[in-house]
């Protein structure tokens, strides 16, 4: 390829990653699986409109340790969007774009997908006796 003497456009391998980077890209990602992943909640509400018999292929599908994994990973992307998009929110304000608030921010929302998800399920788990 011929030398065309302009600038080239920055990219990811020109960029050290940070995790405002990280977030930024996890959102558009945790969209994307919140987008396939409410499926599974159509699939769920029509087992058990269809009746006793849908609904039992339903959860045992749903309790199977594969489909544990796609639901706590479903609600980890849920939670971590809701999160984020919060974030974001405040930043539309204008607040909260100083390089240490951000980073703050950034990881804030991060722990907290951790620890709202860790909840839900620990109650799901315990069968709603936390």
């Amino acid at each position: 390829m011929a030398q065309t003497g302009r600038p080239l456009s920055p990219h990811l391998q020109v960029y050290k990653w940070q995790v405002q980077m990280a977030t930024s890209i996890l959102h558009r990602a945790t969209g994307i699986i919140l987008a396939v992943g409410s499926l599974l909640i159509v699939w769920g509400l029509a087992a058990l409109a269809a009746g006793e018999e849908a609904y039992a292929c339903f959860t045992a599908c749903a309790s199977h340790p594969l489909g544990m994994i796609v639901l706590v990973g479903w609600t980890l992307a849920f939670f971590y969007h809701l999160s984020n998009g919060i974030r974001h929110l405040v930043q539309d304000t204008g607040k909260g774009y100083a390089i240490p608030s951000f980073v703050r921010s950034s990881w804030l929302s991060v722990i907290a997908a951790i620890v709202l998800t860790v909840i839900v399920w620990a109650f799901v788990l315990t069968g709603g006796h936390a």
